[in-house]
């Protein structure tokens, strides 16, 4: 069943309207007509089932069926800080992590990153990329893209995190798996900060040591930056019986 986003100020008692871009891909690209049914979602976790009632250039009304609490979401508000990549990669990124259950993704300039983000459209593509993502995996909600972040702030928001996983190649000792067993089940929020292509700088390292942050390795094999945080929310997830 076809499945959209919809502005929650859209939804009344009996009715939603869905208006913007969505009008035309459901009308010509889907070609659906009055009396068809679609799932449309709040992006706080509600799902309803809804009939088609009147189709409009502008807008589509659909009459409200069945409100359902949206069963993909995960417990846990996992973010993801990534450095930020070159080339599409950071769209490859945002999508399989949204598709894995990221809650929040925010660009992290550090001192290794070479492509820069100048312009807020590039946040609105990304924002774009994770609401579709979302729409494909059926999310109850859409991850934020948030603007561009300075590699000590994002320090910052990551300390504010139950769980901070910073993964580096010079790490021997502490993986993964056993610097999530040190944590109690009482966790809510989980911090991910993977660095660009070549890593963090060792000042970057040593900052983040310095304000009590541990450093875990992913093993003998280096990973990609757009390999990373994908595989280490995949084993989170897994670790949290959430996958």
């Amino acid at each position: 069943m076809p499945r959209f986003f919809v502005d929650k100020r859209n939804i009344f008692e009996n009715e939603i309207i869905i208006d913007g871009e969505d009008v035309a891909h459901i009308t010509k690209v889907l070609r659906m007509k009055i009396g068809d049914e679609m799932t449309l979602c709040d992006g706080e976790k509600n799902d309803y089932r809804v009939e088609i009632i009147d189709i409009d250039k502008k807008y589509i009304k659909c009459k409200i069926i069945t409100v359902e609490q949206n069963k993909s979401e995960p417990k846990v508000f996992v973010t993801l800080f990534q450095g930020i990549p070159k080339s599409d990669k950071m769209e490859y990124i945002i999508q399989k992590c949204t598709e894995l259950g990221i809650s929040k993704i925010v660009p992290v300039n550090t001192k290794r990153c070479v492509a820069k983000v100048k312009d807020n459209n590039k946040i609105s593509r990304w924002q774009k990329i994770a609401m579709e993502a979302s729409k494909q995996s059926q999310r109850g909600i859409v991850p934020q893209v948030c603007g561009v972040m300075g590699f000590e702030e994002a320090l910052k928001e990551l300390l504010k995190c139950d769980i901070s996983i910073l993964p580096y190649e010079e790490e021997k000792e502490n993986n993964l798996k056993s610097h999530l067993d040190s944590f109690g089940n009482d966790v809510e929020t989980v911090g991910i900060m993977i660095g660009p292509e070549g890593g963090f700088d060792k000042e970057e390292v040593e900052m983040a040591k310095a304000l009590g942050i541990k450093t875990i390795t992913l093993g003998n094999r280096i990973l990609r930056t757009e390999t990373a945080g994908e595989a280490v929310l995949a084993i989170l997830m897994f670790y949290m019986n959430e996958i």
